[in-house]
């Protein structure tokens, strides 16, 4: 049995008062009796003695009280446990929108799998809060939030041609990702990573000094390179998603998206600029943004606080019913028995002049009554006049 407020049961302390304010109550109801005069006689002018059923309303009484602290205390028992992700991980992914991502040597093309891949990342590192950055050659972002799948879902939304400046402003995004990180009033306590998904180099800023700050303030660059040395065209994409032929210059000669070794070289300084920073390529088909989510899977399992844990079922409404049912018992039972009011039926008329007397004529000492026999006497007296 485990409590999930258990200070509530000293609480149930008051039922002990309630007891004592009724041995109190008793105390005085019998001294008022000893008061009015001898208990004996006292009592004879009763109908009936509440003591007894005085005792078990207080019993009821007392009982509820206990059993409603009990109550309030939330009894719980375990049924199974659970696996409590870490909440102490904050990332913020970074994503190349630039034209050449609409490539499509990791099929069906390199926006399209990262973005994929970005969705299961989300899902692998339940419990942490997430934030994105989608730039070309400016950046656009979306907060931290503990709501994965809307970070997932404002990527998603995007394409390379919804940007409006072009170009791969890698350095901007990254202190962009900062600034985010920044205003938040918890990330200063969370493990900080920033996750940079680009196919290309920076030619427009310094993003290596921006990394050496990132790092500096004890946050995590990793870096995904999609694409290599190899040269790929890049296809036009009109409104609609679909590939409509290819980009060319203004000389009609079709555009490539190649990373140069100075580039490779930019985003692996760009890596070891922060503490165990990572870098990772595509291959096989696939960005490398599942190394990643493997990577933080296993740190928040080691060091960020994903524990197991019981998981409990509340039962308060047991004693909570229990109290009701003796509160209920205590209204219920009177401190003096039911008495049964008999009417008495009325007597019949006849009956009642009968025991009254008055249905008998009075008789004389000779066997008539009085009046018959002073009739003759007179009838006499007036013959003989």
């Amino acid at each position: 049995m485990h409590f999930a407020a258990p200070y509530f049961l000293a609480g149930a302390a008051l039922a002990l008062l309630v007891a004592a304010l009724l041995v109190a109550g008793g105390w005085r109801t019998a001294r008022a009796v000893a008061a009015f005069g001898d208990a004996e006689r006292v009592r004879a002018l009763c109908t009936s003695d509440p003591a007894t059923r005085r005792m078990y309303k207080g019993v009821l009484l007392v009982l509820a009280t206990a059993v409603v602290f009990v109550a309030a205390a939330r009894p719980q028992y375990g049924r199974g446990t659970k696996l409590i992700p870490a909440t102490n991980l904050d990332v913020v992914i970074a994503l190349d929108f630039s034209k050449s991502m609409h490539a499509q040597d990791v099929p069906p093309s390199r926006i399209f799998r990262a973005k994929v891949e970005i969705g299961r990342l989300v899902k692998q590192l339940q419990g942490a809060r997430f934030a994105a950055v989608a730039f070309a050659g400016e950046p656009m972002g979306f907060p931290l939030s503990a709501d994965g799948a809307a970070i997932a879902q404002f990527l998603r939304q995007l394409s390379p041609g919804d940007m409006p400046v072009g170009g791969t402003a890698i350095g901007r995004a990254l202190g962009y990702a900062r600034d985010l990180l920044r205003r938040d009033p918890f990330s200063r306590d969370h493990k900080r990573v920033i996750v940079l998904v680009t196919d290309g180099e920076d030619l427009e800023g310094d993003p290596l000094a921006v990394a050496r700050e990132v790092g500096s303030e004890g946050t995590t660059i990793h870096v995904v390179q999609i694409g290599g040395r190899t040269p790929e065209r890049i296809p036009e994409v009109g409104p609609d998603g679909r590939v409509v032929g290819w980009r060319t210059d203004r000389q009609g000669r079709p555009l490539v998206t190649s990373l140069t070794p100075e580039g490779e070289a930019q985003l692996a300084e760009i890596a070891r600029a922060s503490p165990e920073g990572l870098v990772v390529r595509a291959e096989r088909g696939t960005t490398g943004i599942d190394q990643i989510a493997e990577a933080l899977r296993r740190q928040m399992k080691s060091e960020l606080g994903e524990r197991v844990e019981m998981v409990y079922a509340d039962i308060y409404f047991y004693p909570l019913g229990l109290a009701i049912l003796l509160l209920l018992g205590e209204l219920a039972l009177s401190e003096a028995p039911r008495r049964i009011f008999v009417r008495r039926q009325p007597p019949a008329p006849g009956r009642a002049r009968k025991r009254a007397g008055l249905g008998r004529e009075p008789r004389s000492a000779g066997g008539s009554s009085g009046f018959k026999a002073a009739a003759p006497q007179a009838a006499e007296g007036v013959s003989h006049g």
